[in-house]
């Protein structure tokens, strides 16, 4: 039986951009393509490019296993609510009474915010037995196969019919825009893994193209997927931000400035999170490498670098497109 695909997230960044490119994709034959949508507005969009609209509550049980098990849905790209796992387990959980119905490979990719390697290793270090029973229970007790794609800070248009920027980006500019300066949240100079949305919606089509040729893109312990052309220095950023942005008024100066705690108080205003979430938005270390897209034959198109080279057009995207 050929794989039926859900999108979630079809009006995003990411699943936006995706939903666009499937459409000019070579792919191998599947069935159905599913767009969660939540207006008719978007119902009407993702007709148009080639899926068919699916309206539910994601944190309704009833309501999502009657969806995946009508439609013999066996390929989610789980692209929402990417903090929690509540919706999560009850979408794993469908696919895995979907696999025992039909007998069918079943397949749950979803997308990790912020993490970092201390988070990574909870779920799987031996010295956490807790975590690490916990995890694969829920995988277990689904029979499906699960990915998980970590979060990169991203740049780029996105190409789908909703949101064309990057969340991660916009926060830095909205906490710039309030204060009328840029600041930096780490007092090193620390990396973080950046991707071109491009690249990133190429990886996703990779692992769909592996799955419907039938081969396995991991699962697990070893279905983690960052889509990554190299990293970058935070430090890098801000500056060429912070010219940008300085270029066009929307800051007094070109400067990078250190923060303190009042400062993290006001950026917490701005960015309308708890002040210890602000950090996680605007810096950290995250020494993560692409691996695993490059055994399934992912190249990125997009130098790590291209992020800076293009944050003149990056800013204007966002103040023309957000509601910074």
């Amino acid at each position: 039986m050929p794989h039926n695909i859900l999108i979630t997230g079809a009006s995003g960044y990411l699943g936006g951009d995706l939903l666009a490119e499937l459409v000019k994709a070579d792919l191998p034959e599947y069935g159905k393509l599913l767009a969660l949508v939540r207006s008719l507005e978007q119902a009407e969009a993702v007709r148009q490019l080639g899926a068919q609209p699916l309206t539910l509550d994601i944190h309704d049980e009833v309501a999502v296993r009657e969806a995946v098990l009508g439609h013999e849905i066996t390929v989610i790209y789980f692209l929402v609510d990417a903090v929690s796992s509540a919706s999560q387990k009850l979408f794993i959980n469908a696919l895995g009474e979907l696999k025992k119905r039909n007998n069918s490979d079943v397949h749950f990719l979803h997308v990790l915010d912020h993490w970092r390697k201390d988070v990574f290793e909870s779920f799987w270090s031996t010295d956490r037995p807790e975590t690490e029973r916990r995890r694969p229970r829920v995988v277990h007790r689904a029979e499906s196969s699960t990915g998980a794609f970590t979060k990169v800070s991203g740049n780029g248009k996105g190409g789908g019919f909703g949101n064309p920027i990057s969340i991660q980006t916009v926060a830095i500019v909205q906490a710039a825009k309030a204060l009328r300066r840029v600041y930096r949240t780490d007092s090193e100079n620390p990396t973080w893994p950046v991707c071109h949305i491009a690249d990133n919606t190429s990886l996703y089509i990779q692992i769909l193209r592996t799955i419907l040729s039938g081969h396995d893109p991991g699962h697990g312990k070893y279905g983690y997927y960052l889509a990554s052309s190299g990293s970058v220095p935070w430090n890098d950023i801000y500056n060429a931000f912070a010219k940008a942005l300085a270029g066009r008024g929307v800051v007094d100066d070109a400067e990078v400035h250190d923060t303190n705690d009042e400062v993290l108080q006001k950026m917490a205003n701005a960015l309308d999170c708890p002040k210890d979430f602000v950090a996680p938005q605007l810096g950290g270390r995250c020494t993560f490498t692409a691996e695993h897209g490059r055994k399934i034959g992912w190249r990125p198109a997009y130098t790590a670098e291209n992020i800076l080279a293009t944050a003149d057009e990056e800013v204007d995207r966002i103040l023309q497109h957000s509601k910074v």
